[in-house]
């Protein structure tokens, strides 16, 4: 297996931990093996030192130098549109579809439930009649 996304100055994470967790950010300087300086000034993240195991590397980059100030890093994040690239996303499709069964409640959950049982029983009855085709023949 190959790995395409590399701890790198500029590449876009997602913060899966602690505070601002579900945001994205941009590594802006690797303090050492374990901890990243990280910059979201479009998403809300302050700019601070974070651990490995805080963070998720995206495939997205933004072309910044190491120690780019706020600003700067405010300009490419925008620049490139991360952020519509995100929304995008599977990762972020799934996340947020997830959220939306968790604020489900009890009636909605049962919708889903009988919705689920339709379309399997629908597929159930075609595959049962492809399978009596394919015996006759």
């Amino acid at each position: 297996m190959i790995f395409t996304k590399f701890v790198e100055i500029g590449r876009v994470v997602y913060i899966s931990k602690g505070k601002n967790e579900g945001k994205l950010a941009v590594i802006t300087n690797v303090v050492d093996g374990n901890k990243v300086l990280v910059d979201g000034p479009s998403t809300g993240v302050p700019r601070s030192v974070r651990n490995f195991k805080d963070l998720q590397l995206t495939k997205f980059k933004v072309p910044v130098r190491v120690g780019q100030r706020t600003g700067g890093v405010k300009k490419a994040f925008d620049e490139a549109g991360i952020i519509s690239k995100w929304n995008e996303s599977s990762w972020a499709k799934g996340i947020q579809k997830r959220t939306l069964r968790a604020g489900l409640n009890d009636f909605e959950r049962f919708k889903v439930l009988r919705v689920k049982q339709l379309r399997n029983r629908i597929i159930r009855a075609e595959a049962g009649k492809l399978r009596k085709a394919a015996k006759k023949a």
